[in-house]
């Protein structure tokens, strides 16, 4: 069986060759290690501050749903135009 054992070496060699993901994340920002802290530096925000972020953020979403809703009726339209004639 000459096939079953040059398949056996290739998946070996194969394996050998690939990279070992778990050594390559170890390294990396925040890793394995327990003992480290990790500390984040918000800025302090007021409730005013909160609210004018919150306001623009909903007039966005709604500009953008407005938007969505347009091309949707817009596409819509097309098609039952292309329908009717």
């Amino acid at each position: 069986m000459p096939l079953g054992g040059s398949m056996i070496s290739t998946l070996k060699s194969n394996k050998n060759i690939m990279l070992d993901k778990s050594r390559r994340f170890r390294k990396t920002l925040g890793g394995y290690d327990k003992k480290r802290k990790v500390e984040y530096n918000f800025p302090k925000v007021t409730p005013q501050q909160l609210k004018m972020i919150r306001h623009k953020l909903k007039k966005e979403n709604q500009i953008l749903w407005l938007k969505v809703i347009g091309v949707s009726l817009l596409i819509l339209g097309g098609l039952l135009w292309l329908m009717v004639y």
